[in-house]
């Protein structure tokens, strides 16, 4: 079976068509001999990290060169919460 079929053919063969990208495939409709959609298999969402190693390989994630440390709270600020609500409605 081929990459590309015409949407009648993938009408005709629709139940091959879906064997076939279970399997992995890509297929390509066409209509009047231009190519107009894909079927391809739906991608698992997989582990946390299998998604974080995925988005490294694309190069959207970067892993830091600086090593980890640990973080610490800071001081309590009195009134933090008071000023920040009162910005947040928009009154002083």
């Amino acid at each position: 079976m081929t990459d590309l079929l015409s949407v009648d053919e993938a009408k005709a063969r629709f139940s091959e068509v879906i064997r076939q990208v279970r399997e992995g495939r890509t297929i390509t409709i066409s209509y009047r001999g231009e190519p107009v959609a894909e079927i391809r298999p739906t991608r698992k969402p997989g582990s946390f990290a299998e998604r974080l190693e995925a988005l490294r390989r694309r190069g959207i994630l970067i892993r830091s060169k600086e090593p980890r440390r640990e973080l610490t709270p800071g001081e309590p600020s009195p009134g933090a919460l008071d000023r920040f609500l009162s910005e947040r409605s928009g009154s002083e």
